[in-house]
């Protein structure tokens, strides 16, 4: 029986890492993509009863999401899930923080998503396979000090909730995980190690697991953590501005 075979973005720290030790475990081939190429080697090396691919590359580069879907295409591979993983955020104000580095990060979070799940789109329905989008809870409410970052989710959110519904009947499913503030590297490179909103973190593993679980039964939307899915609840029921408020007050520094 042919293996399946999943992609995963960022797939070699945080929560990308803990899906693939989870598509591994689960009997998944895998295409890795990312920058560290030394560290999807050790993944490689590691699964040695796998058939690991590993594509060296930064998305948030123009064109990247088209380079390695032709580096799929040309390894006459065709994926079943694909997971968008791949993101970063930046905390400051908005004219604070370089723009460079702002559409650096569109580029990554919205882009690339976008560019990987259109490309990949006629191999996922010829498999009826399935997409898990990492979106996070501050797609629900704005976010200063963290606009950027808190758009780039919100459009994750709202396109992968759109697609769910535009490709019900096809095979495929489209599942968005939105994790609160989780055990990963994404604080320190936001700079954010010390504000509120790190202060309390969820392991890792357990919200991989959860993107993963929802994934297979082909849920729309999965919250990481009742707390973070009361306070999503709460961004839907409250006005906006008052959203942006909370927000304001976790961004500071504790």
């Amino acid at each position: 029986m042919t293996k399946k075979t999943a992609l995963i973005t960022g797939a070699t720290s945080g929560i990308g890492y803990q899906l693939t030790e989870l598509l591994a475990a689960n009997g998944y081939d895998l295409i890795l993509v990312a920058r560290n190429e030394e560290k999807m080697l050790e993944i490689k090396a590691a699964l040695p009863d796998h058939s690991v691919m590993v594509i060296k590359k930064d998305l948030s580069e123009q064109s990247a999401a088209k380079d390695v879907f032709q580096s799929v295409e040309s390894a006459g591979l065709s994926i079943d899930v694909l997971i968008n993983n791949a993101g970063f955020g930046l905390i400051g104000t908005f004219d604070t923080v370089p723009i460079e580095q702002q559409t650096q990060m569109i580029q990554l979070n919205v882009l690339a998503l976008t560019e990987l799940t259109a490309y990949f789109m006629p191999q996922l329905k010829r498999n009826k396979g399935r997409i898990l989008n990492v979106a996070s809870t501050a797609a629900f409410q704005p976010g200063p000090f963290m606009a950027v970052y808190f758009a780039t989710k919100a459009f994750v959110l709202s396109l992968s909730e759109a697609l769910a519904e535009e490709l019900k009947g096809s095979g495929v499913t489209v599942t968005t995980l939105c994790p609160g503030p989780t055990s990963t590297n994404f604080g320190v490179v936001a700079h954010a190690e010390d504000i509120k909103m790190f202060s309390k973190t969820m392991d890792a593993n357990r919200v991989a697991k959860i993107g993963y679980q929802a994934m297979m039964k082909g849920k729309s939307v999965v919250i990481s953590g009742a707390l973070n899915h009361a306070g999503a609840i709460a961004a839907k029921l409250l006005p906006r501005s008052w959203g942006a408020k909370a927000v304001r007050f976790v961004t500071k520094k504790s």
